[in-house]
């Protein structure tokens, strides 16, 4: 195990534990050209939106490589702690890593200080490895996450956009990314209201990821064939829940349904 005298303590951060011990990955590292770059998965749609009690965030589950699906299942809403989630859009790999060191420091953090960072700490700590992204970003691996969860302190719920320099955005009520967020952030527009029940916000993010796969080709609709749908999750007071699938095929047949008779 690593020691440090006491001025060279890292604390509770967890990437400058890893850079006192020399095990920082270099964030530029990767391709230079772009024929590099159009074969990497990159992640798409993403959105997020207050309701009454907290917050839904949801993702499809399509990675494209240039013209190709390079994955149909991909995960792109992911956990970060009891009461908060992060949604990956751009390159996937590097996205990934991110949200695992994320994940991690979240992690360390709480047990070093023996309390969980606060929501606006995570979010804060969260545009720091956005911005630590930035040379791989101009070499076209932009990672464009959003965060959301259930602020304890302040009792409702909260989400965050950031831009690839690590510029970090608290938006009011919804946020979306990725390369079909201008059709599911118009959907949402449309359809959000301030006292949108759970069951509400879940089949407007529903609904706005139908319609961004039906106006994006890198962003996947419902699968019924293959029982994949897209994830989402509820983060309230009681922590974060996964909507199952069978809840979400279930809503998503009842808007296919809506769309043959229209």
């Amino acid at each position: 195990m690593p020691s440090f005298t006491p001025g060279d303590d890292p604390g509770s951060s967890f990437p400058e534990l890893l850079r006192r011990i020399g095990l920082t990955a270099d964030a530029g590292a990767g391709g230079d050209t772009a024929a590099d770059q159009l074969h990497l998965p990159h992640a798409t749609t993403c959105v997020a939106l207050k309701y009454v009690d907290g917050v839904v965030m949801a993702g499809d589950r399509r990675a494209t490589a240039g013209n190709l699906i390079s994955h149909r299942a991909m995960e792109k809403v992911v956990q970060a702690d009891r009461h908060s989630a992060v949604a990956i859009a751009g390159a996937a790999g590097p996205a990934m890593e991110m949200v695992r060191m994320f994940q991690l420091q979240l992690e360390h953090y709480e047990k070093v200080e023996g309390k969980a960072l606060s929501l606006e700490g995570k979010a804060n700590q969260l545009s720091t490895m956005v911005r630590g992204n930035l040379p791989a970003a101009l070499r076209g691996m932009v990672v464009v996450p959003i965060f959301a969860g259930y602020d304890v302190r302040r009792e409702c719920g909260r989400l965050w956009d950031y831009d690839a320099t690590g510029g970090r955005y608290e938006e009011r009520d919804y946020v979306t990314t990725g390369s079909g967020s201008l059709h599911a952030g118009t959907v949402i527009k449309v359809g959000f209201e301030d006292d949108l029940t759970r069951d509400a916000a879940i089949n407007l993010a529903a609904r706005s990821l139908w319609e961004a796969a039906d106006a994006d080709s890198a962003t996947g609709g419902p699968d019924a064939l293959r029982g994949i749908y897209p994830v989402m999750v509820a983060i309230d007071a009681d922590g974060l829940e996964r909507i199952a699938d069978d809840d979400l095929a279930v809503r998503y047949e009842a808007i296919a349904s809506e769309v043959r008779d229209r």
